[in-house]
């Protein structure tokens, strides 16, 4: 089980990629207007200012959902560098409403081959004290906007339904596009490979896996979107349809802030189906570990719940192959190998603490249960998707790569 990683922001993760896969350039130069934009500057009327360093060989410019492709730099205004793909050797490409506002805003106003500096106020970065090693205040950045790939187009119907559209009890309403090659439905314990687009009513795009350049692969039981899953049973392998999601359907009774205010439209093309496997059960002990568990000084809880047939324990230091389930002590099942289908290999001083220290414990082909207090996993309030509070692990120790 891996830590969450809190990324601090659709740019960084778009652009976090290790440097040892790349060969780095020469620091970019400080420019020497980096402390305030200078008066031949253009501004908008948010506070944006910019000014072109290299006229662009293009005439069309990118809209806020389509996916750009560029090379920056990124400075704050006592000149330190914080952020570079010159640097890297590699450009970058995301979807452009993905992003800080001041580079939605900003690289709108280019075209394909053209060079601008922005002075983005911090209204429209991270803010002046953002934290978890954001940059503060305003920020300078050097773009190159090196290509455009439009995003997918709202289909003609995306304001309502047609009228021969299918239409099931839950309210959902779906149009076959394309008829599938497939005879097998998908099913709730099924992984689906699928190209995805979805938009409002209005016809915004929210989302799309042609943004991301490749399929997404889902879990259909893992769906947070409520429809979404009831719309790809109906579909087969090769099949495209157009899903008309309403609001409560999607969200339920209480949207989530931020959700649109509208229905949604779903364009789906399922890809391929890979037969799942039932969720695992929940232990009977998960609520509490019993009084037979062996406990460590930190306050790991275990027992074994099958011996090993190997000798060896793992080090920190060793990346460890394992088959896994994770509950919350309610009984809710947050993650399995089990039900992928496919084990999982990781370093082990790479997990949270609780593994760390529980799986040092195991050889190979043992099963134990692990009861990790909340300080040894994700703590009382984990963010950013994560589960609190004690976790409940039933981990199986396949094998031990020594380093």
């Amino acid at each position: 089980m891996k830590k969450a990683l809190l990324l601090s922001s659709a740019v960084a993760m778009a652009l976090a990629v290790p440097n040892t896969l790349r060969a780095e350039t020469a620091m970019p130069e400080t420019p020497a207007d980096v402390q305030a934009a200078p008066a031949d500057a253009q501004k908008t009327a948010s506070g944006l200012a910019s000014k072109v360093i290299t006229k662009g060989t293009g005439t069309e410019h990118p809209s806020a959902a389509d996916t750009v492709t560029v090379h920056y730099s990124g400075w704050t205004t006592d000149g330190k560098l914080f952020d570079s793909s010159v640097k890297r050797g590699e450009p970058t490409s995301f979807p452009l409403n993905g992003v800080i506002k001041g580079w939605t805003e900003g690289v709108q106003l280019m075209v394909p081959g053209e060079k601008r500096r922005f002075w983005i106020p911090a209204d429209l970065a991270y803010g002046e004290n953002p934290g978890g090693g954001r940059p503060g205040g305003t920020l300078v950045f050097d773009i190159e906007l090196i290509s455009i790939k439009q995003a997918p187009k709202a289909p003609a119907d995306v304001a309502a339904a047609p009228a021969d559209a299918e239409k099931t009890a839950s309210g959902l309403a779906s149009k076959v596009i394309t008829k599938g090659s497939g005879a097998a439905h998908p099913k709730d314990a099924d992984t689906v490979t699928v190209n995805l687009s979805l938009w409002t009513s209005e016809g915004t795009l929210l989302n799309s896996t042609a943004q991301q350049g490749a399929p997404a692969v889902i879990p259909l039981d893992q769906l947070r979107l409520g429809g979404m899953a009831e719309g790809l049973k109906l579909m087969v392998a090769g099949e495209k349809r157009v899903l008309w999601i309403p609001r409560k359907l999607a969200f339920g009774d209480t949207p989530p802030p931020g959700a649109p205010t509208g229905d949604l439209v779903l364009e789906a093309e399922l890809v391929s189906v890979k037969e799942g496997v039932a969720a695992p059960t929940a232990p009977s002990d998960v609520a509490a570990a019993p009084a037979d568990a062996e406990k460590t000084a930190s306050g790991l809880a275990s027992k074994v719940i099958t011996k090993g047939t190997g000798t060896e324990h793992p080090k920190a230091t060793d990346t460890v192959t394992v088959h896994y389930s994770g509950w919350t002590t309610d009984g809710k099942l947050f993650d399995s190998s089990v039900k992928r289908g496919e084990p999982t290999s990781f370093p082990l001083n790479q997990v949270i603490k609780g593994w760390t220290e529980g799986v040092q414990l195991m050889v190979t082909g043992e099963k134990r249960r692990f009861w990790i207090p909340a300080n040894l996993a994700y703590g009382e309030n984990a963010g950013g998707g994560a589960p609190s509070g004690t976790l409940v692990f039933d981990v199986e120790l396949i094998s031990i790569d020594k380093k």
